[in-house]
């Protein structure tokens, strides 16, 4: 899976970025557990974790658009447990989230690096639906 995370050469930083007037939909219960999947690898104790889900874009501007949010969990580095910052590359087939690889959590002090990437897609992780 190719990742809008980093955009490719030439393309601008904007080009991949979901204007937060776009219309945003709720994920659907098979979504959330594509994505809950690629997070749990990374967390101590996924059965624990309790998700704080935003919103998608109802048409993304890609197939591989990037997702954010945050989770309450353990990680496996003590400094990070507790609230934590996600992002995730997803695969979009018809309309709706069918895969999804991370990109990076992190909690702590740290936390501002995902919001830092999310920001540049106009995403924010800590904007629960």
């Amino acid at each position: 899976m190719t990742s809008d995370l980093t955009p490719s050469a030439g393309a601008s930083d904007t080009a991949s970025a979901t204007p937060s007037s776009a219309p945003s939909r709720d994920l659907t219960a098979d979504e959330k557990k594509i994505i809950m999947r690629a997070v749990s690898l990374s967390l101590s104790n996924p059965g624990s974790a309790k998700y704080h889900w935003t919103k998608f874009p109802v048409s993304p501007d890609s197939d591989q658009p990037a997702y954010c949010a945050s989770v309450d969990a353990q990680s496996p580095h003590a400094a990070y447990s507790g609230h934590q910052a996600f992002i995730v590359d997803t695969q979009v087939t018809g309309g709706h989230i069918t895969a999804a690889a991370l990109g990076l959590v992190t909690g702590g002090k740290d936390v501002s690096i995902v919001a830092t990437m999310c920001a540049e897609h106009g995403l924010d992780p800590n904007k629960p639906t």
